[in-house]
């Protein structure tokens, strides 16, 4: 199923949390598409200290691991910053995010796992298409639980 990038009607508190709702649809459904439309083509990704500098950095070494799997990422507890007619803005958020090699979520013995994360963006309005979209993207992990081995590239 495709979905739109672009969402009609929202408040600009809204607009600017699509951005990030976009980049985990994107990895929850490996919709390459929909992931490039969350990011500037400078974007910084700072996942636990490792830093990824664009959007094809992440491709590779984020989405094309995560990408494939069965994952879920639930997102809670967002706060946008942005003043009214702003072209910056922040945002921070809570998220569990479930990992399953492919094919194998709906396998109750499967193995999984499990991370607990904070994360914190600031971002731009892309004035060309009207779209906020993340400029840098901070992803604290909390906490982890399950099969560590889940998370390793296959050969």
């Amino acid at each position: 199923m495709s979905l739109p990038h672009v969402l009609t009607y929202l408040t600009e508190r809204e607009a600017v949390a699509d951005a990030l709702y976009r980049s985990i649809i994107g990895f929850d459904s490996y919709d390459v598409s929909m992931f490039d439309s969350a990011w500037v083509p400078d974007i910084i990704f700072d996942l636990n200290g490792t830093v990824f500098n664009g959007p094809d950095a992440i491709r590779t070494h984020v989405l094309d691991l995560v990408g494939p799997m069965d994952t879920s990422h639930t997102v809670s507890n967002v706060r946008v910053d942005v003043k009214p007619g702003a072209t910056t803005a922040s945002l921070t958020a809570y998220a569990l995010a479930q990992h399953c090699p492919p094919g194998k979520g709906t396998d109750p013995n499967g193995p999984k796992y499990l991370t607990s994360s904070r994360y914190f963006l600031d971002l731009v309005k892309d004035e060309s298409d009207g779209l906020w979209k993340i400029k840098k993207f901070m992803m604290k992990v909390i906490w982890t639980q399950g099969d560590r081995s889940v998370m390793q590239r296959s050969s």
